[in-house]
């Protein structure tokens, strides 16, 4: 009889639960759906970028670095390199000095682990689920935000304080990077120094190649300052990406990996670090290779990869870049450089310093008729000098909002 009742009563709240509980309908089964199918994607794109590791080291700051067969990297997934190894190293441009570019092998934090990568291997930062799930998409994961592309930025959300030359066909390029770690105010936000090699017309055939440092809370989840690369052809659309998070770039160097937090940096009225970096087309194959320090080849950007940068560049631009969403209704606050003014100059604006391109004859020449450009000079500026010590040289940066840029 008890159990008659409970069981009675049990039906009972099973029915009224069911009454009461909201139908499956395809509105509230579409959200689900959509989650689901975004988590899959993620993890097809993790297994597809983050390639098996014969040894893996943890870097101080929480990176994962992967030591990868040098012929399983992410290029080689590009169909014009399957089965393919990396070329050996390029001839040096003419005039090419390393040991004014001293900079220990050790300039990253995973390298301070006293670990390494054995030869024949790549590091590789590990993408995790958590770098993807930060983007706006999966399919915008690795790639800088949509812009409209202006020499004045005018409205497009990113600003600049460059110096650059046009007007002559150029072959790479060349500068010592000053390192900071400016504040980013906003997740969706990045502060960037870098040299740019810049072919074809501001519209979507735009060819870039790109490297420098940068602090990119969406990309890597903190803010340090980081060593990166990028490129596209179609004016950050649909090519390109930052580091090896797509097939292009080909790393030859078992001592960098790029993506990897830099350390040291500079501080305020304290020590001053700065990182050569040199960008040059190989006569002999057309490749668009990468230096950094100390004679230390990172790697190359194929020349198929390009359209117009297949033969040459028609601009090359030094500078800082930063992102302003204006996300709490004001100018940003994100720091450029220092977060300094370039008049307070050495210890406290940051520079480049050394600037160079590489003509058609391979030669490495000091710039010459620069131009400058600081499309909101109240919140970020620019200024430029030259002495036997630095050659051509410019501080640059600024600290964003204040009174003159609200």
């Amino acid at each position: 009889m008890l159990l008659a009742a409970f069981v009675a009563s049990f039906l009972l709240a099973s029915t009224s639960f069911l009454l009461s509980a909201p139908p499956i309908t395809a509105e509230n089964f579409k959200p689900a759906a959509l989650e689901y199918q975004k988590l899959n994607n993620v993890k097809a794109y993790l297994k597809n970028i983050n390639k098996p590791p014969i040894k893996i080291i943890q870097s101080p700051d929480g990176d994962l670095i992967d030591c990868v067969l040098s012929h399983l990297q992410p290029a080689f997934d590009h169909h014009k390199l399957k089965g393919q190894l990396p070329l050996d190293p390029p001839e040096r441009p003419r005039g090419y000095n390393s040991s004014a570019d001293s900079v220990a092998e050790s300039f990253q934090l995973w390298r301070q682990t006293g670990e390494s990568c054995p030869e024949g291997t790549v590091p590789i930062r590990r993408t995790t689920e958590q770098d993807i799930l930060r983007a706006s998409s999966v399919q915008r994961f690795g790639r800088k935000p949509l812009k409209s592309i202006r020499r004045d930025s005018t409205g497009s959300g990113h600003e600049h304080a460059v110096v650059f030359v046009n007007g002559e066909q150029y072959y790479g390029a060349k500068a010592n990077i000053n390192v900071w770690a400016p504040h980013v105010s906003d997740q969706y936000e990045f502060s960037l120094s870098q040299i740019w090699v810049i072919s074809g017309s501001f519209n979507n055939d735009l060819n870039t190649i790109e490297a420098g440092w940068q602090v990119s809370p969406e990309l890597y989840g903190d803010n340090y300052p980081r060593f990166f690369t990028y490129w596209t052809t179609d004016a950050y659309q649909a090519t390109g990406c930052y580091n090896l998070l797509c097939s292009g770039f080909v790393q030859t160097n078992n001592k960098i990996a790029i993506g990897a937090a830099i350390s040291p940096r500079s501080y305020y009225n304290g020590r001053q670090f700065d990182v050569g970096l040199m960008i040059w087309k190989d006569p002999r194959h057309g490749n668009w290779w990468l230096e950094i320090g100390q004679g230390l080849l990172v790697g190359y950007w194929p020349a198929f990869l390009f359209s117009h940068l297949g033969s040459h560049a028609s601009m090359i631009q030094f500078g800082g870049e930063i992102v302003n969403t204006r996300s709490t209704g004001f100018h940003t606050s994100t720091q450029m450089g220092s977060g300094h003014f370039a008049e307070e100059g050495y210890g406290k604006a940051s520079y480049f310093r050394n600037l160079q391109i590489i003509d058609w004859d391979n030669s490495l020449l000091p710039v010459s008729n620069l131009h400058l450009l600081a499309d909101h000079p109240n919140c970020y500026d620019i200024r430029q000098g030259k002495n036997k010590l630095w050659g051509n040289y410019f501080y640059y940066g600024g600290p964003g909002r204040n009174v003159h840029c609200p």
